[in-house]
């Protein structure tokens, strides 16, 4: 499987130079490149990607602001001459900070860290013959399989999320929409900013809230109406 990425710089020989290196790499696609953040942000809205090359000081709108308007954020390899932005950057959870100029061997060594994330992002697995399933991350070292009939709610911590199953929580670092764009929207909704739940979970809906495994969760306003009608139309699910 490809990943596709977007280069994002004001300079057009900076633009270059990351073509240049990816042209020794097969596995990846160039989507687009642009020299303004905001077009990239309009145009990631409908055709997402899985990496951005992207530089900081831009015109219009900067790296770090195109960071935080992001619903769903792919991985991001910061490309900068100023190092000054480095932690603010890691702490909105890039993948890697470049800093200008990189040569070939460290533009490689984010690359390895892009494959390994992304690999670990779309361990999501269909098979004819058994239970569908997915592999979570659940410490530095280890993955845990989780069977998707298993998956009550996702819930956001911040940085963080907690995966409640029918029988166990786990604590990830990952984002809420990342996450849920692993899973089939045909048995997974986001209700709210915090949560999302399994569509066959839900035992009862009431007013602007639902009840998954005894526990009551209320519905973000701007989900209402999506979620209660998928609730409706759903065969499987009692409302009151």
């Amino acid at each position: 499987m490809n990943i596709k990425y977007l280069i994002i710089d004001d300079e057009p020989l900076a633009i270059n130079v990351i073509k240049h290196y990816m042209e020794s790499f097969e596995n990846y696609e160039l989507v687009s490149t642009f020299n303004n953040a905001l077009d990239a942000l309009n145009f990631i809205k409908t055709n997402p990607v899985d990496l951005v090359f992207l530089d900081i000081n831009m015109p219009v709108l900067d790296g770090l602001s195109f960071i935080k308007s992001l619903e769903i954020k792919p991985l991001i390899i910061i490309t900068s001459a100023h190092k000054e932005f480095a932690l603010e950057s890691y702490e909105l959870d890039v993948l890697d900070y470049l800093l200008k100029p990189f040569d070939l061997s460290r533009f490689i060594k984010a690359l390895n860290k892009a494959e390994k994330e992304f690999t670990s992002r779309k361990a999501l697995f269909y098979d004819q013959n058994e239970r569908p399933y997915l592999f979570i991350k659940i410490d530095k070292k280890k993955m845990k399989k989780i069977y998707l009939d298993d998956l009550l709610v996702i819930e956001c911590l911040k940085d963080y999320l907690k995966i409640i199953t029918s029988t166990k929580k786990y604590i990830i670092h990952q984002t809420l929409a990342s996450f849920t764009e692993q899973l089939p929207s045909d048995k997974f909704i986001r209700i709210h900013r915090s949560f999302t739940v399994s569509v066959d979970k839900i035992d009862t809906l009431e007013g602007n809230s639902i009840e998954v495994g005894g526990v009551r969760y209320v519905i973000g306003r701007t989900y209402i109406k999506e979620v209660k009608d998928r609730i409706l139309n759903h065969s499987h699910i009692k409302h009151s």
